[in-house]
């Protein structure tokens, strides 16, 4: 109005738009020192660098030129044009007024938003009002009548000498011709009639196209439903039924409407807007924004690529209002949570309900962790200090990553144990170490059943992915005894080529080379006895006159060829041979004479092997009197 009619302000209106400069240079200043709320994060920024910068780029530029003296600078007809765009530049930097108005419950949707679409349509045509009668008041009163509005007659009445008409009458004029050329619904009353207001209408026209498509769109939508604002109003207002319904309190229902808000600005359901796209590109997605998080992760440190990238394909983004309550002390976790902005506390809650701050936990840190890893009650209470952006990842996607990385998984409960601070106390400690020792158990047995089954495949997979094939199970054996006794030369080969100790014992005092032996798996046997395994066996003496005492003649000539010797005694001093001689095991004595047993050996009665005891047979006597000449 004040550049299309009065070419100045008068001076009753002067002082108004003083006033309304002057408030608009403290809103400048101001607008450096207002926080804002990151569109990424959607965390509060409130240094005061950030902040100047951020307006610096945006708007100051306009708001500067809408506090400059226009009224000094009007003899720049150039800049005439900026003061108005200035303005819209303005009116549209309020826009976020009216969405809050379009959000809130307590107005109805539908006329929020035809309010919108009104203010919309008037600023444009006022606008555009202003325009065409500057441009027809820009030229000399002589040519006045070559104008659209000097050249205006509407029945008898003629607008000649518009410039002596009440002000409001011609506004009311502009305004109007403006509407009619916006709705392009014109009777041929009114015209471009020169140059300059034909380029203007033409230009005028082209925009009211879009602006037409935008305002039908709209009206469209408020018949048809089903806009994001809309789905959001219904949701609350579901919300808000089964809250009074329910009766829920105060605080909780802030919290319930406060995240439902942040879910609809943040738009972070990505689930949803991904679900159509390849899993292969979600997966690159994934790597791309969330990679850079985790791999800072303390729980992660020293893992493969693969089993983080495993990791972050299954991750999904939340975000929380402060004062929310994630985790509860206590309470049976399903989530693992990784902290990307924001912070939050871990508080203990002692018996007396009392609360303490344990840690704070903020950018790349984690929490949950101790629950699921160790299968105990959260031990802490997690709540939100500032607005925080964290990533999810659920307890079952985490189980199944976990065995198929076996060496990643043994480096996640050491660092576990290694790295969080926030682990106080010898019981919760004590879990944590417990239920090492148990996941390292289970995977013991993992390979041992591999090794049991002869499953070559399996069993490298498992090595591979990082178990020790040296760790034995809960009855001390190793993957090399259970190969060995089942006879599998290929997994016994592979196993010595481990490394896996050829002579370790289980807690019975077998070994490998034993368990081969009691098989029957000669070649088993010879493999091992080839790379250096023994039958050193726990109270040696008194086993192999038990075996000689079952008169198994394989079984003894198979520990007699693997090294076993023949005169090792019992707790009696007695040797094989005594046992032979006294239960008159012919075939017995006779292998263990092959092997070197000596005749001459005497018990703790002072009975030589040679000659027996009661039960000694004439047979055995005589075998062994000519063993003893021959040797004398």
């Amino acid at each position: 109005m004040e550049f299309g009619f009065f070419r100045g302000l008068p001076e009753n209106l002067f002082i108004l738009d003083i006033i309304g400069q002057i408030a608009f240079l403290v809103d400048i200043v101001l607008q450096f020192f207002v926080a804002y709320r990151d569109s990424q994060t959607y965390r509060m920024v409130t240094k005061r660098t950030p902040i100047a910068l951020r307006y610096l780029k945006s708007t100051f530029v306009v708001d500067l030129l809408g506090c400059l003296p226009w009224d000094l600078l009007y003899k720049f007809k150039d800049l005439a044009l900026t003061i108005n765009i200035t303005f819209y530049e303005q009116a549209c930097g309020r826009r976020e007024e009216v969405r809050n108005l379009e959000k809130d419950i307590r107005v109805n949707y539908i006329i929020a938003r035809i309010v919108k679409l009104l203010v919309v349509e008037l600023y444009c045509t006022h606008t555009a009002a202003c325009i065409f009668y500057y441009l027809a008041t820009t030229l000399p009163e002589s040519q006045e009548g070559y104008t659209w509005i000097g050249s205006l007659k509407l029945g008898d009445y003629s607008y000649s000498r518009f410039r002596e008409i009440d002000l409001w009458k011609r506004y009311t004029t502009s305004l109007y011709f403006a509407i009619v050329t916006m709705a392009t619904v014109g009777y041929g009353e009114i015209h471009a009639v020169n140059m300059r207001e034909m380029i203007f209408i033409m230009i005028y026209v082209s925009f009211d196209m879009v602006l037409g498509a935008y305002l039908i769109g709209n009206m469209t939508a408020l018949i048809v439903k089903g806009s994001k604002t809309e789905k959001f109003r219904d949701r609350m207002t579901d919300l808000m039924k089964y809250m009074n319904r329910n009766n829920l309190g105060r605080d909780i229902r802030e919290q319930i409407k406060g995240h439902v808000r942040l879910q609809f600005e943040s738009s972070y359901t990505d689930a949803s807007v991904l679900q159509d796209i390849p899993i292969s590109i979600r997966s690159k997605i994934s790597q791309s924004l969330y990679l850079s998080y985790i791999e800072n992760v303390y729980l992660f440190r020293g893992c493969s690529s693969e089993f983080i990238n495993q990791i972050v394909t299954r991750l999904h983004e939340e975000f929380f209002l402060p004062g929310e309550v994630i985790m509860q002390q206590g309470y049976a976790v399903d989530q693992l949570y990784f902290v990307c902005d924001g912070v939050l506390e871990e508080v203990g809650i002692a018996d007396d309900g009392s609360e303490e701050t344990v840690s704070l936990l903020e950018h790349n840190s984690s929490f949950g962790e101790i629950s699921i890893l160790c299968n105990i009650p959260q031990p802490y209470t997690v709540r939100v200090c500032e607005l925080c952006r964290v990533l999810r990842l659920d307890k079952q996607s985490f189980s199944n990553i976990l065995e198929i990385y076996f060496y990643d998984g043994k480096k996640v409960l050491d660092n576990l144990i290694e790295g969080k601070e926030s682990i106080r106390g010898k019981q919760l400690e004590s879990d944590i170490t417990f239920h090492i020792g148990k996941l390292e158990s289970e995977l013991a047995l993992k390979v041992n059943r591999a090794a049991f089954d002869g499953d070559m495949y399996q069993l490298k997979s498992l090595i591979r992915a990082g178990a020790d094939p040296k760790k034995t199970d809960y009855d001390g054996r190793s993957p090399l005894h259970l190969g060995a006794c089942r006879g599998y030369e290929d997994i016994t080969l592979f196993l010595i080529q481990e490394g896996v100790d050829i002579n370790i014992k289980d807690n019975f005092g077998n070994t490998p080379l034993l368990e081969a032996v009691k098989s029957g798996h000669d070649r088993i046997a010879a493999i091992l006895v080839s790379k250096g395994a023994s039958l050193e066996i726990d109270d040696s003496g008194s086993f192999l006159c038990t075996a000689v005492a079952r008169g198994d003649s394989d079984y003894l000539k198979r520990l007699l060829s693997n090294g076993m010797d023949p005169n090792l005694k019992d707790y009696d001093y007695r040797t094989p041979l005594h046992v032979a001689a006294s239960e008159g095991l012919i075939f017995m004595a006779k292998l263990l004479l092959e092997a070197g047993a000596s005749v001459f050996t005497k018990d703790r009665g002072g009975t030589r092997g040679g000659l027996g005891g009661p039960r000694n047979q004439s047979g055995t006597a005589i075998i062994m009197t000519n063993n003893a000449a021959a040797a004398f």
